[in-house]
């Protein structure tokens, strides 16, 4: 009876794509305890398979789809802010302005999607001589990866992978990115989980500049618009 249990589970897992139901806080913001596979770039499993699933169907279309960026640990997303901090602030930004400016586009660590390894930011192969590929005009009109973007539109929610921050007029936080999609089936529940966690305590641990401008309110604000204003689909 109970090898008999046992087999039903692991059938539920193999065809229904179960997935854990609870994540640790360093899983959740990207410090370790998270299996992640790929070469090339790091994804949880589920999402890098339901990945080559709309990359093979993509071909078939005469699109090519690569990934630029997938999984990013903590330390990573640290470096990156750091830098660019520093840039702004050598440009004569106020701190508050070079804050300002980094979370047009970019995450405070421990607080960015990349860290759960279920998103990715993509752009078409096969494109050549296109030094800036993360700019959204090479996905409109008739840019280099407009037929990425219509196809995109067309299909990607299909493998269970959805636009995060859209073109609408009314949301807030980052802006419009249409190259970065989330694995809905996985990502929906662990924002659920990240949500349940103090992030706030996590940063005042660790050597990120500026972090004496973060006041509750901005962090507050920060929560609201950046982390929770995104595309409605990736909560329903």
């Amino acid at each position: 009876m109970i090898k008999k249990s046992l087999f039903l589970v692991l059938c539920c897992i193999h065809f229904f794509g179960f997935t854990q139901n609870s994540y640790s806080e360093k899983a959740l913001t990207g410090r370790g305890d998270l299996e992640l596979v790929g070469k090339n770039y790091k994804l949880q499993k589920e999402v890098l398979d339901a990945f080559q699933q709309m990359k093979k169907a993509a071909l078939k279309d005469g699109i090519k789809i690569n990934i630029v960026s997938a999984y990013r640990s903590f330390e990573r997303q640290k470096s990156i802010w750091n830098r660019k901090y520093t840039s702004y602030i050598k440009k004569g930004y106020s701190p508050e302005k070079a804050i300002e400016k980094i979370i047009e586009y970019s995450t405070i660590p421990g607080t960015s999607r990349h860290h759960w390894g279920t998103d990715i930011d993509i752009i078409e192969g096969g494109k050549k001589h296109i030094k800036n590929v993360l700019n959204e005009r090479n996905f409109e009109g008739d840019g280099a990866y407009s037929n990425l973007k219509k196809w995109m539109d067309n299909n990607a929610n299909t493998y269970g992978f959805y636009l995060v921050y859209t073109n609408q007029v009314n949301r807030k936080g980052f802006k419009f990115e249409p190259w970065h999609y989330t694995y809905k089936p996985i990502s929906k529940p662990m924002l659920k989980h990240f949500l349940s966690i103090d992030y706030k305590k996590i940063l005042k641990n660790n050597k990120l500049k500026g972090i004496e401008h973060f006041t509750s309110q901005f962090l507050n604000k920060y929560k609201k618009e950046n982390i929770l204003d995104i595309n409605p689909n990736c909560f329903n």
